[in-house]
C-alpha cells in the first residue's frame, strides 16, 4: 500500500499559500521522517494526509484511491498535545474505545492500567494520555500513522520507551509511519529515509 500526496497547496488566506506544490509518499512498513521548522506547515501537512483539513488544493489517496470519508480512517493522526485531541467530558475508557476496542496485548504493551480507565482526561500526565492516543490510533484497521512531535512532551527515557513500543507494533501490523519532527537525532534514529519539508514546499 501507498498513502500519496499529490500537488498539495494550502493557505489560510489566498496569497499567503505556507504549501504550495507538496508531493510525499509513504509505503507500507516504511518509517518515513519529516523535518521542518516550527511554523513551516508541518502539522498542516498533518491534518491534509489525515482528512482533517479539507480545504487544499491537490489529491491525497491510498493506492490511488481516494481514503473513506465514512467509517474507520485507515490514516491515522497522533498530534503533540493529547489533551487537545480528547473529550474532556468522557472517561478514558470511553475515549479509548470510541472507534474500536483496543485489544489486551496493545494495552499492555504501552503501560495502560486499568485503573485509569475510569479517570477524567485532566487527571493523566501527557504521557499517559498519549499512550492513549497511540493505542486508540494502531488498530489493525489502520494502515498509517501521522505522527506529529508526538513525545517532544515527555523525557528523554520516556520518549524511547514510546517509539520503541510503536515501532515494534507498527512492524506486526506492517503500518507506515510519517515521523514529523524538528528534531534531527531523533529522527536518523527512528527512519528508514528523511524529507525536509522546505526541499519538497515550494512556497
Amino acid at each position: 500500500m501507498c498513502l500519496k500526496c499529490e500537488n498539495i497547496s494550502f493557505g489560510y488566506k489566498k496569497n499567503n499559500l505556507i504549501l504550495n506544490n507538496v508531493n510525499l509518499s509513504l509505503g507500507s512498513g516504511e518509517v518515513l521522517g519529516l523535518i521542518g521548522d516550527s511554523g513551516s506547515g508541518k502539522s498542516t501537512l498533518c491534518k491534509i494526509l489525515a482528512g482533517y483539513e479539507n480545504n487544499y488544493q491537490g489529491n491525497v489517496s491510498i493506492d490511488g484511491k481516494a481514503i473513506p470519508s465514512k467509517g474507520y480512517n485507515p490514516v491515522q493522526l497522533v498530534f503533540q498535545h493529547p489533551e487537545k485531541a480528547v473529550n474532556p467530558k468522557w472517561k478514558m475508557k470511553d475515549i479509548l474505545n470510541e472507534g474500536h476496542i483496543v485489544p489486551q496485548d496493545i494495552l499492555d504493551s504501552f503501560g495502560i492500567k486499568k485503573s485509569w480507565f475510569n479517570r477524567w482526561p485532566n487527571e493523566l500526565s501527557g504521557g499517559e494520555l498519549q499512550r492513549f492516543a497511540l493505542a486508540r490510533a494502531l488498530s489493525p484497521e489502520t494502515k498509517f500513522l501521522i505522527a506529529d512531535e508526538i513525545t517532544t512532551m515527555v523525557d528523554a527515557i520516556t520518549q524511547a520507551q514510546i517509539w520503541n513500543i510503536v515501532l515494534d507494533i507498527v512492524k506486526e501490523l506492517n503500518i507506515g509511519v510519517l515521523v514529523v519532527s524538528h528534531e534531527k537525532k531523533l529522527i536518523s534514529k527512528l527512519c528508514h529515509d528523511v524529507v525536509y519539508l522546505d526541499d519538497i514546499n515550494t512556497v
